[in-house]
């Protein structure tokens, strides 16, 4: 086990165990028909959202003091999952000695591929034990959705794969997925021009599976789960989707990494741990949270939708808006930061 991948997954510990943000979509469990299991696919580099997964993996990074994962889990949780199998590939290590092998009643394994296999690759060497209905899902978002009424969908249509759609602002980002008015995947449209942008669906990230699916996989071989195996699904007729509405966000990018931290901010909740050192001529504006340890200077304005996380440091008359500052980061004297992230080490990162 590498030290330096456990020394960055304790360093994150924000007193995260202690609290839980719940989303609140999926706060009631609902019955699925017995316990179920759950693929998280967890390996990737997270190349876009360098330099912070430089030495960090993207299910790591902290979100309003939580690592991302820990959302994921929740719903799944709430879902009615018992038991969550993570695909691992990219510092694994660190992200074993942040969760252990149980989150909140949820039992965790870890599967390390011993090469990237993309994601349907992944799948079949996480799941080749699994021999009844699973869900398989990305790591890295942030989901408010009913996943049992996509469970139930999908044993309703007797359907070999089941995706989870999400409606978007701009679908011509994405790619779209169009179906029939009984829910049968018809075709997958990558990078549509505008004239043939007729829905605004796209692939969410999860998906309700039957285990024959994995048969269509070829056993360690790189194979990518949307690219090759679901047109051969829809081709045969047993693929379906379905959009269930409720918030999704996919933290790919810088951007979207600080928009997930806007748009749970903008809930409204203000929090000052107790054990933060702030000036009384500092200025706070919410909602924002400040977590432990924080020290904010004389004449500071903090806010609004500010997250400084544990042990920061906010220097004398500086000014910080719509921003998210990471664990154990400085803003020196008088610096002015809006729409950022700021990491210790790598500065504003501004999107």
């Amino acid at each position: 086990m590498r030290t330096r991948e456990i020394d960055i997954a304790i360093a994150l510990d924000c007193k995260w165990k202690e609290r839980s943000v719940h989303l609140s979509s999926f706060g009631r469990r609902r019955s699925t028909r017995g316990s179920l299991t759950a693929v998280i696919l967890v390996g990737g580099q997270g190349m876009r959202l360098r330099p912070l997964t430089e030495r960090m993996p993207k299910p790591l990074l902290p979100l309003l003091g939580r690592p991302l994962l820990a959302y994921t889990f929740d719903q799944l949780r709430g879902s009615g999952v018992e038991r969550a199998v993570l695909a691992c590939g990219y510092l694994p290590t660190a992200i074993r000695a942040q969760f252990g092998d149980r989150f909140d009643g949820l039992a965790l394994e870890y599967r390390v591929e011993p090469e990237p296999l993309g994601t349907g690759g992944a799948l079949r060497y996480a799941a080749d034990c699994i021999d009844g209905t699973f869900l398989a899902l990305n790591g890295d978002s942030v989901r408010e959705v009913d996943v049992a009424r996509l469970i139930t969908f999908h044993r309703r249509r007797r359907a070999k794969a089941t995706i989870l759609l999400t409606s978007v602002a701009e679908p011509g980002r994405y790619g779209l997925v169009r179906t029939d008015t009984a829910g049968r995947v018809t075709e997958f449209l990558e990078k549509p021009q505008p004239a043939e942008i007729d829905t605004n669906l796209i692939n969410a990230g999860l998906y309700v599976l039957e285990p024959e699916v994995l048969d269509y996989i070829e056993e360690g071989k790189s194979v990518s789960l949307e690219r090759d195996i679901f047109p051969r699904l829809a081709a045969e007729g047993s693929l379906y989707a379905l959009h269930v509405p409720g918030y999704w966000i996919d933290i790919g990018t810088p951007e979207s990494y600080l928009q997930a931290h806007l748009d749970l901010l903008q809930r409204g909740e203000t929090r000052i741990d107790d054990s933060a050192r702030v000036s009384p001529t500092a200025s706070l504006i919410p909602p924002l949270i400040i977590e432990r340890g924080v020290s904010i200077g004389a004449g500071a304005r903090i806010g609004p939708l500010v997250h400084l996380g544990s042990m920061v440091e906010i220097g004398r008359e500086a000014s910080i808006g719509r921003s998210a500052v990471l664990p154990g980061a400085v803003v020196g004297p008088g610096v002015t930061i809006g729409g950022a992230i700021v990491a210790p080490e790598y500065g504003a990162l501004t999107p």
